[in-house]
């Protein structure tokens, strides 16, 4: 149980969270990975070595300090970390071998000086009281799932069924179980857990599904990231007749209900949960508007299956920026060379900005159109997107 004093050691810590929790961060995951290889399949080595993970934990645990007296204040930040959590298949039995690496770090990076016994204890019961609440969420949703109609519980195999490129980054994984059965319904922009053995090692990742759910198969579309592990295995060696590992579908970034007008905004593979939000909202003839940005036409995914819906349904407006062009693609009025300006989304997004927006892409793409639709008026509780790191990266140059 954590006390008040408690309370109180843990919110004093947060300005030397804020000066040097991503230097902490970073000692922790040094030292869990090098000595609990059971976790690493957890965590995605590209992501330790460009710094993006420890800047993710470091602002978890900065706005949890911050936030221990309201664990309200947090937001949307818990139900990211449980939907990943779930994605990647985290157990209770993962908690305290993360728990005691974190303490460790405080020791270390913070000294005996400051990281006293008492501020020890502190942190210890404030990460108790955290794991605590995540288990329990967690521990819910994998109950929840293995009952629910098509679902189950852990890894499940599956067959590729189909495979094909969309573009010349991206390739689709056409994914039906092995077992014959039905699999669960997914919400438009949710993803799937896949875990394989890579040279020898596991590798857990998360794909977006990019496609409706029809209660029999999944499809995700997969980016050839350069020197990425699991990409590049799925690419270049995973064929048709090979059985991958999933498990079930999680995620947050969900298409909520609403008659408002729907802007669906994407950049380079972020176009993957945006396609079956646009397949689900299609049908209740809402007005939407399709953006979707990319280096070139090369490596631009789905335009052709984007093209058909808007030509079948007059409520669709797509439009398309490309950062290398030519005259005879802009020749339809729908596509643009350049990216996508304040100057430009102003054009592009419905007069009236009383709409849901919902956008998806690489960092500095989402902090560019975040700044943009603030800038153009549309309201922030109406504006929605998935980004698993610092808010603050979204937010600043």
């Amino acid at each position: 149980m954590l006390t008040e004093r408690q309370r109180e050691i843990v919110k004093a810590t947060v300005p030397l969270l804020e000066t040097g929790g991503e230097a902490l961060t970073t000692h922790f995951y040094k030292t869990m990975l090098a000595e609990h290889p059971e976790v690493r399949p957890l965590f995605n080595q590209a992501h330790q070595q460009s710094g993006a993970q420890p800047r993710a934990l470091a602002h978890s645990v900065l706005m949890y300090a911050k936030n221990i007296d309201r664990l309200e204040g947090l937001g949307n930040l818990p139900a990211q970390i449980i939907n990943k959590h779930v994605a990647l298949q985290v157990q209770a039995e993962h908690y305290p071998v993360v728990g005691a690496c974190l303490l460790r770090a405080i020791r270390e990076v913070l000294g005996a000086e400051i990281a006293t016994d008492e501020v020890i204890a502190a942190w210890g019961a404030a990460y108790q009281q955290l794991a605590d609440i995540l288990i329990a969420a967690e521990r819910s949703i994998y109950d929840q799932t293995a009952a629910a109609e098509g679902g189950w519980r852990g890894a499940r195999d599956f067959k590729v069924v189909r495979k094909e490129a969309e573009s010349a980054e991206i390739t689709s994984f056409y994914l039906e179980p092995v077992d014959g059965g039905a699999v669960i319904a997914h919400l438009p922009g949710q993803y799937i857990g896949l875990t394989a053995v890579v040279d020898g090692v596991e590798q857990r990742r998360n794909y977006s599904l990019s496609a409706a759910s029809n209660g029999k198969s999944y499809r995700i579309s997969v980016k050839r990231e350069q020197g990425g592990k699991v990409s590049g295995y799925l690419h270049d060696q995973v064929q048709v007749g090979d059985v991958l590992q999933l498990f079930a579908p999680s995620g947050h970034f969900t298409l909520q209900a609403s008659a408002r007008p729907l802007v669906l905004i994407s950049g380079g593979v972020g176009i993957t949960p945006t396609l079956p939000m646009l397949q689900a909202a299609l049908p209740t003839g809402r007005q939407i508007t399709f953006i979707h940005c990319a280096r070139d036409r090369g490596v631009q995914a789905f335009r052709e299956k984007v093209d058909a819906l808007a030509a079948a349904h007059t409520q669709l407006t797509r439009r398309y920026c490309y950062d290398r062009h030519d005259q005879a693609q802009a020749a339809d009025g729908v596509a643009m060379q350049g990216r996508l300006s304040t100057e430009v989304l102003a054009q592009w997004l419905p007069e009236s900005r009383d709409a849901d927006v919902y956008f998806l892409g690489p960092r500095d793409f989402m902090r560019s159109v975040k700044q943009s639709l603030q800038t153009l008026g549309v309201p922030e509780t109406q504006v929605h997107y998935e980004f698993f790191g610092p808010a603050e990266a979204l937010t600043t140059p």
